[in-house]
């Protein structure tokens, strides 16, 4: 985003959060955060503090270092570039709603839902969009009575995935394929997040497509497919997706059928709808003898040069500061169709 973004229409204040949760101004330099398997980045405390707004009355973002504190401005829109719990699970989204700070993607319910697959599911099944059967047991579920999980899996079938309710990019899931790899699997999840999905392994093509928000008075749209071809993986998992590791090869445009892909775009769209979603998302399908089934909503998918919400846009027409313009734009709107109301004068009895 750092080396994509239109430097001469945007001035970029870039904000670092830690392991511990500060708020450190970061260097304004793409490579620091390159994505490499020997060295992940990562946001260290460099010793200053950036302050937010502290009312809705403004907009302007502060700094505290050794030097004391002085403004870096005002602010005009946030691009809330994270992934995974306290990033996209509207935490974030609920502090800058709260100081009234415009931004890019899905406020506080639909960022929850998307992050919380067994919420996730449960609301597109209400629409009546079909998703992979699954149950749901908590940690003190499998800690009092483990028989729910095995009694879930043999009902489920193998191969069957494990995955924490609450996490992103991949992390803590496994691929069940006997029942004494239950336990294991259990446990990687727990490590995670207190609340675990068992889910069927659907059999079929994975297919993704990237959503994208209209202006006001234009529809949402969807991207042409992408597709994740597993060759010598169990499944598209962290090191995959962010570590370009050998044995998934990922195509885009995918080769489908112009009516396969007109019917994938419009749930997608239904699917992004359903869950209240703003901005933009990337929905997961697979691609069964039964039809589309979604896996999954990323309401702040990956950006990244081998992501494929960018890669889905890029193929549909998009240039990478295009894309990022448009975001910006839609973000904008917006915040300006939703104005917060101004407080109600009190009155006497």
């Amino acid at each position: 985003m750092l080396a994509a973004i239109d430097r001469d229409r945007y001035t970029v204040i870039p904000v670092g959060i830690t392991r511990d949760g500060a708020f450190v101004l970061e260097d304004d330099d793409p490579e620091k955060f390159a994505l490499t398997a020997s060295a992940l980045p990562e946001v260290t405390d460099n010793g200053t503090r950036v302050l937010w707004p502290d009312s809705a009355g403004n907009r302007e973002l502060s700094i505290v270092d050794a030097s004391g504190r002085r403004s870096l401005g005002t602010v005009d829109l946030v691009f809330p570039i994270l992934h995974g719990p306290y990033g996209e699970d509207g935490t974030v989204q609920g502090m800058l709603e709260l100081v009234d700070l415009p931004f890019v993607g899905s406020g506080v319910l639909a960022s929850a839902l998307g992050m919380d697959k067994h919420y996730t599911k449960t609301v597109l099944q209400h629409a009546s969009l079909a998703v992979a059967p699954w149950r749901t047991i908590t940690a003190d579920d499998w800690a009092e009575a483990p028989g729910m999980a095995y009694a879930a899996l043999e009902e489920l079938g193998l191969p069957a995935f494990v995955k924490p309710a609450r996490a992103g990019s991949s992390v803590g899931v496994s691929r069940v394929s006997s029942p004494d790899q239950l336990a294991e699997a259990m446990a990687v999840a727990l490590a995670e997040d207190d609340k675990v999905l068992i889910e069927v392994g659907l059999v079929g093509r994975e297919l993704e497509v990237a959503v994208l928000q209209g202006r006001p008075g234009e529809p949402t749209h969807a991207s042409v497919a992408g597709e994740v071809v597993v060759t010598g993986r169990d499944f598209y998992d962290f090191a995959a997706k962010y570590l370009d590791a050998a044995g998934i090869d990922l195509v885009c445009p995918a080769v489908l059928p112009a009516d396969d892909l007109a019917e994938m775009q419009r749930i997608a769209v239904r699917a992004f709808e359903a869950i209240d979603a703003d901005g933009l998302a990337r929905v997961d399908f697979f691609l069964t003898e039964q039809g589309w089934v979604i896996n999954e909503i990323n309401t702040m998918p990956g950006f990244t040069p081998i992501s494929m919400f960018p890669s889905c846009w890029l193929a549909s027409g998009y240039t990478y500061p295009q894309l990022i313009d448009e975001l910006i734009e839609v973000a904008l709107a917006r915040s300006a169709r939703r104005r917060r109301p101004e407080p109600a004068a009190a009155t006497a009895e």
